[in-house]
C-alpha cells in the first residue's frame, strides 16, 4: 500500500496497517523469549533480541538516505514488502513453537477506550510539537485521551474479561523499572530527533551523511546488547543502570555544546559514548521488570512496557521539540534586541561587509542590504542551535533523574519465585 500510494491518505493507511502488525509482533516476541528462557538466562536472551530491535533502526536511516538520494522513495517499501514475504514463508516453515492458550472473549469496550485514549494522547502530544500547547486541537485531544484512558482503567479493574491485567502494577520492581524506562525513552527519542535537525537543517549535511554519523553508535549499541544482558544475569540491574545512566547523562550533556562548527568526529564520538551508556540500560531494565512478574502476567507486562515506551517517546519528542521551537524564538528576539542602528559595532560590521559585497551587488546600498540579510540568516541558525542546546539540556536533566532513581533499584538478580513456573 505504501509503495503504490499516490497521496497522503493512502500512505497513512499503509503506515497504520504497518503499525498494527508491529504492535502485535513486538510484545509477542518479548513474551516468547520470556517464556522460553528461565529468569537467570533472560538477560542474555533479551540482549540478543535487542540486537535485532536496535540494529534495524540503526541501519534504516543510512540505507533510507542512500535510497532517497539515488533512487525513488517507493523502492524502500517494495524492498520491505519482499523481505516481509520471505520472513512470512520462513516463519510458516520453521516457527513451530507451541504455547498454552486459553479461550477468551475480545473486550470490545477495552479495545475502543484504549485506542481512543492512547490515540488521542499521542496525537495531542505530537501536535503540541507543531502547534502551541494551548491550541484548541491539542487541548481537546489531550482531554479526550485522558477520558479514554480513565474509562479503560475503570473497565480493566471491574471486568473479569481483562484485555490488560493491571495487577502488574502491584509489583513494585516492575512499576519502578517502568518509570525509569519511560524517562530514559523520553530523553532518547527526543535526542534522536534533535540531532538530525541540527545536522541536516543547520549544518547542511545530506540524509546519508547524517545516517553515517549516527550509524557507528547504533551498531555499538546493538553489539553491546548481549554483553549487557550477560552482565545483568550475573550482577543484576542496579550496577548496570547506575553506570549506564551516568554515561548517558554525561554524553547527553555534551550535546548541549553544539555550535556552527562542531567537528563531525566530535559529534560521532559523543553519540557513540551515549549509545554505550544506553546499551547498559535499555534491555536490562525491561528484563528486570519482567523478572519481577509471575509467569501468568508476563504477556500483560510485555504489552504494558511496549505501550509505555511508545507513549513516553511521543511525550518526550513533543516536549523537546516544543522547547526547541520556543527557545529558538526567544533567542532570535534576544539577538534582535542587539540588532539596532544605535549599536556602533554592528553598524561598522554591516558597513564593512557591505563594502566587500558592493562589487557583487552593484552599489554600496545593495551591498549593505546583502550583508544585513546574511547577518540575519546567521542569527537564525545560531538561535536554532541555541534552542537545540536548550532542549538537550532538558534531555540531560531527564537522564539525570533516571540516574538518581537507579540507586533505588534492587541489588542482585532475584527474580520472582513464580517467574519460572
Amino acid at each position: 500500500i505504501c509503495a503504490t500510494s499516490g497521496n497522503f491518505t493512502m500512505m497513512m493507511t499503509g503506515r497504520v496497517i504497518q503499525a498494527v502488525g508491529a504492535g502485535i509482533l513486538m510484545p509477542v516476541g518479548m513474551n516468547i523469549f520470556m517464556t522460553l528462557f528461565p529468569p537467570h538466562k533472560r538477560g542474555a536472551a533479551m540482549g540478543l533480541l535487542g540486537v535485532a530491535m536496535i540494529l534495524a533502526p540503526a541501519i534504516g536511516p543510512t540505507v533510507t538516505g542512500w535510497v532517497i538520494e539515488n533512487y525513488s522513495w517507493n523502492l524502500m517499501f517494495y524492498a520491505m514488502f519482499i523481505i516481509g514475504l520471505i520472513i512470512t514463508f520462513l516463519s510458516l516453515k520453521f516457527f513451530t513453537l507451541a504455547q498454552p492458550v486459553s479461550k477468551t472473549k475480545l473486550d470490545i469496550f477495552g479495545v475502543v477506550s484504549s485506542s481512543i485514549g492512547l490515540g488521542s494522547l499521542l496525537y495531542g502530544f505530537s501536535e503540541a510539537g507543531n502547534n502551541s500547547w494551548t491550541s484548541a486541537e491539542v487541548v481537546i485531544s489531550l482531554i479526550i485521551g485522558v477520558i479514554g484512558l480513565a474509562l479503560f482503567i475503570w473497565r480493566e479493574l471491574t471486568t473479569d474479561n481483562k484485555m490488560l491485567d493491571l495487577q502488574v502494577f502491584k509489583y513494585p520492581v516492575f512499576t519502578f523499572t517502568l518509570v525509569i524506562n519511560a524517562i530514559v525513552t523520553m530523553a532518547l527519542f527526543g535526542g534522536m530527533l534533535l540531532l538530525p535537525v541540527y545536522l541536516q537543517n543547520i549544518r547542511g549535511f545530506t540524509p546519508i551523511e547524517s545516517g553515517l554519523l549516527l550509524l557507528p553508535g547504533s551498531l555499538i549499541m546493538g553489539i553491546m546488547g548481549p554483553v549487557a544482558g550477560k552482565l545483568f544475569d550475573k550482577y543484576g540491574i542496579r550496577p548496570l543502570a547506575i553506570i549506564g545512566l551516568a554515561i548517558t547523562t554525561y554524553a547527553t550533556y555534551e550535546f548541549t555544546k553544539l555550535s556552527m562548527d562542531t567537528p563531525y568526529s566530535v559529534i560521532m564520538t559523543d553519540y557513540i559514548i551515549r549509545s554505550i551508556g544506553m546499551s547498559f540500560i535499555m534491555m536490562p531494565i525491561m528484563t528486570a521488570g519482567m523478572n519481577a512478574l509471575p509467569m501468568k502476567l508476563i504477556s500483560h507486562g510485555t504489552a504494558t512496557q511496549n505501550t509505555s515506551r511508545q507513549v513516553a517517546g511521543s511525550i518526550g519528542t513533543a516536549i523537546l521539540i516544543t522547547l526547541m521551537t520556543q527557545q529558538t524564538t526567544a533567542h532570535v528576539a534576544d539577538y534582535g534586541n542587539m540588532l539596532t542602528t544605535s549599536n556602533p559595532i554592528l553598524v561598522d560590521k554591516i558597513h564593512g561587509m557591505g563594502q566587500s559585497l558592493a562589487a557583487l551587488a552593484g552599489s554600496a546600498q545593495a551591498g549593505d542590504a546583502m550583508s544585513t540579510q546574511l547577518l540575519y540568516g546567521q542569527i537564525s541558525k545560531l538561535s536554532a542551535i541555541n534552542g537545540i542546546n536548550d532542549a538537550f539540556l532538558i534531555a540531560t536533566i531527564l537522564a539525570g533523574i533516571a540516574w538518581v532513581l537507579s540507586f533505588f533499584l534492587p541489588s542482585g538478580n532475584k527474580p520472582n519465585r513464580k517467574a519460572g513456573n
